[in-house]
């Protein structure tokens, strides 16, 4: 039986990109990870969860493991914001939604918001999973440009005003990760911020903040879009995964009520009761604030050492941004084709990931890789660089 014939025009289209995650490499155990996104195991409080999830468990038995969850689990939302983890974000007609990780809040905000004829903006390049997420509800897209000061929104603004002026397709919404963006590391300043508000008010579109990475600051702090949202232009977005652990599953969007309705409509109960309670214990009982920054020394470390390596390692003709915070750096080979790249580079035992992967056309990509600082050993990072730095003839 042809069982494809039951799926909608959408599902079709959907599938016809190929499964989420094939932009993963697949190296070999032994291999240096530079390519994953992943604290790094010693990040990871592991006792503190522990024993939070066995107090928890001893003090109210059953109730953490049933659907409705314990009584911990209803006081989540307030220790987030208790804790600082929404950066500041004051706003009465505001609602929280906590989420499976922001992946979920990414694609339920997808799904509340998109019709598959709705426009769709993104940086360039951008977060790799996303450009997943939003082709399963549209394939109209268009890309602006980043520079070292994020997204370039004074492109952006002769772009819409050549759409308006010209009566072509406005975007429904802007997807940005404007703090140590994945994959380039740069955050976007101030004053971009505050312009790219403005632009969302004039051209009536809204602006999706992926804010993973915010509390991940090394020197300076730059507040999310969604702080000085004044007209319920954003909808906000971020997770534990990065500071505490992602196998907990809590992420979150902070949005306007009717937005939030709308998204736990479709979510439904779908929570991980015993994640939530459990998160909530720890929230509760031990010192988030100090394994942020705990978490920050040690990853700031790690960028020294990879930036370190790059300037003893690489020619003199390959470039690469620089981060104060996050998890990544991009790196630009001029002339290299790093998808071939990362084939000779698995074999003799180092990974990343290739740029083409990062952009709506994989061909703006070809001489870009992301690399992950964050999960590997400190020396395997400089070995890693050092391994990729041997393959390039440039």
């Amino acid at each position: 039986m042809n069982f494809e014939r039951f799926f909608p025009p959408l599902i079709h289209k959907a599938l016809e990109v190929g499964p989420p995650g094939q932009w993963a490499p697949n190296p070999l155990k032994q291999n240096i990870n530079l390519h994953a996104g992943y604290p790094h195991p010693n990040a990871i409080p592991i006792e503190d969860l522990i024993n939070a999830a066995l107090n928890l468990s001893n003090k109210e038995r059953d109730l953490p493991f049933q659907y409705e969850g314990s009584p911990s689990k209803k006081n989540l939302k307030l220790l987030l914001k208790e804790n600082s983890c929404i950066r500041g974000i004051h706003s009465d007609n505001q609602k929280m939604i906590v989420t499976a990780g922001s992946t979920q809040a990414l694609d339920l905000t997808a799904r509340v918001l998109l019709h598959e004829s709705d426009l769709v903006a993104l940086e360039s390049p951008t977060y790799m999973e996303a450009i997943e997420i939003f082709r399963n509800y549209t394939s109209n897209f268009i890309s602006f440009p980043m520079d070292q000061k994020g997204l370039d929104v004074d492109f952006l603004a002769e772009d819409l005003a050549y759409r308006r002026k010209k009566r072509i397709q406005l975007p429904k919404l802007i997807y940005t990760v404007p703090t140590f963006h994945n994959p380039t590391g740069i955050s976007m300043e101030l004053s971009r911020r505050t312009q790219l508000l403005k632009l969302a008010e004039e051209y009536d579109f809204l602006i999706v903040e992926d804010d993973a990475y915010g509390q991940l600051a090394f020197k300076g702090d730059l507040p999310p879009i969604k702080s000085f949202d004044k007209l319920d232009r954003v909808i906000y977005l971020s997770s534990l995964s990065k500071v505490v652990a992602p196998g907990l599953r809590i992420g979150w969007a902070v949005a306007p009520k009717k937005m939030v309705e709308a998204m736990s409509h479709f979510k439904k109960d779908a929570d991980h009761a015993f994640s939530w309670a459990v998160t909530a214990y720890y929230l509760n009982h031990y010192d988030f604030s100090t394994q942020v920054q705990q978490v920050r020394s040690d990853y700031s470390k790690r960028l020294f050492l990879i930036k370190e390596a790059l300037s003893k390692y690489m020619p003199s003709t390959v470039h690469w941004t620089e981060p104060t915070g996050g998890f990544f750096i991009w790196v630009h080979l001029p002339n290299i084709d790093t998808d071939k790249l990362l084939k000779k580079a698995l074999a003799i035992g180092v990974s990343f990931i290739p740029g083409k992967h990062f952009f709506i056309d994989p061909y703006d990509g070809s001489e870009f890789l992301r690399l992950s600082f964050s999960y590997a050993d400190e020396e395997q990072i400089t070995k890693g660089i050092m391994l990729i730095a041997s393959l390039l003839e440039i």
